[in-house]
């Protein structure tokens, strides 16, 4: 039996088009600031669907957020809305933007001393919030329906995370013509973030959820059937749309009800974005796997469930549980995503051991519950030299 609380107030507008609604969308007389990322917005029409649907509004703008997005320039963005009086925010891009966007909603009105502080009490000071719509031109961490947001900072070299329910995106426009333009290294990041996503909440050790693992199957299925396809044709509508929907159910909270997420290899990949500046699902790429054959003995019939129902495979539970792992880094790899550190020029025995200090300078281990210590990150990482 599972016991949960679902909550999900975020209305998606999914479908060609779709970015007109925007008018009906945003709540009459709002003053509005479009918050966006390096500009590829600018180049490929989605800018200006969005200022036509906003012509009857007042609309302020503010670029620039980074891929993995900056304390330091969100808050000049906290400033800008305070100043001009701004009171709706429309995050125009992929989740880097929209996770930046939250912060901003949270910290215009936190009336704590550190604003950092959103992030370092993962959002427990937060008590209101700047309401907030996304137009998603970038799939994959499913922040566009749910309330959690990743932030860096970089003169600490931290990433850290919060949530917040009053961070949830009133509405969503997901229209999957809008990724068209997106390169491989951004279509494969964007896959093999929904995947990590959904296997964070799918290979762990848990009773009986028949529901969501057919749920977590089937993303999986999706994305390994439709990512090749948008590599090979950027313009494949049907496979775009279907990498955006599973990107999207893939975090919106439905398929991990109930149950104890792992997380461990985006905990310990925050930190190899923080210390090395990888891009997220890069080093997702990286960890998995290591987290999977570190954990081997206490995952190996989930694992064995993933291998035959994803992949194919058959035979015994012992030899079904590696091949799975080993199908996976393949996967990836054909997406353009390496699954070791060395690809990326990281040398291993300095990474682990810095990222083992980071973690024991905390106090923190990682996985459900806190199953992996310091010293496991630190031969996670050595294994994934």
């Amino acid at each position: 039996m599972l016991d949960f609380e679902l909550h999900n107030p975020t209305r998606i507008v999914f479908g060609r088009q779709t970015i007109a609604r925007l008018a009906d969308l945003v709540p009459r007389g709002a003053r509005v600031l479009l918050t966006y990322g390096g500009g590829s917005i600018l180049k490929n029409g989605v800018h200006a669907q969005v200022r036509k649907a906003l012509e009857q509004f007042h609309v302020e703008e503010f670029g620039g957020i980074e891929p993995n997005p900056r304390f330091e320039t969100l808050e000049k963005a906290v400033a800008l809305v305070r100043a001009r009086k701004l009171d709706f925010l429309l995050a125009v891009g992929g989740g880097s933007v929209v996770d930046g966007t939250k912060y901003i909603a949270a910290a215009v009105h936190y009336s704590g001393s550190d604003p950092w502080d959103i992030l370092r009490t993962h959002g427990k000071g937060v008590n209101t919030a700047v309401p907030m719509g996304v137009v998603l031109t970038l799939p994959a961490t499913g922040s566009e329906a749910n309330g959690s947001a990743v932030v860096s900072r970089a003169d600490t070299e931290e990433k850290l995370h919060f949530y917040s329910p009053l961070v949830y995106p009133v509405f969503s426009v997901l229209d999957p013509s809008t990724t068209f333009t997106l390169g491989a290294r951004q279509t494969g990041n964007g896959v093999v973030d929904a995947f990590v996503h959904t296997t964070e909440q799918y290979i762990t050790v848990h009773g009986d959820s028949s529901l969501q693992d057919r749920f977590a199957e089937g993303i999986l299925s999706t994305l390994v059937e439709e990512g090749p396809k948008a590599l090979a044709k950027p313009d494949d509508e049907a496979a775009r749309a279907n990498i955006m929907w599973s990107a999207t159910q893939a975090l919106s909270g439905a398929m991990g009800a109930g149950l104890p997420g792992d997380w461990a290899a985006h905990g310990i990949g925050h930190e190899l974005t923080a210390f090395y500046g990888l891009d997220h699902a890069r080093t997702l790429a990286i960890v998995a796997p290591g987290v999977w054959r570190h954990q081997i003995e206490r995952k190996r019939s989930r694992l064995a469930r993933y291998g035959e129902r994803v992949w194919g495979l058959s035979g015994a539970e012992s030899e079904v549980a590696p091949k799975a792992v080993e199908r996976t880094e393949a996967f990836f790899e054909s997406m353009g995503l390496p699954t070791r550190l060395s690809a990326h020029g990281i040398d291993a025995a300095k990474a682990a051991s810095r990222i083992r200090s980071r973690f024991e300078e905390r106090g923190e281990s990682v996985g459900e519950g806190g199953s992996i210590t310091p010293r496991d990150v630190e031969a996670i990482l050595l294994s994934r030299a």
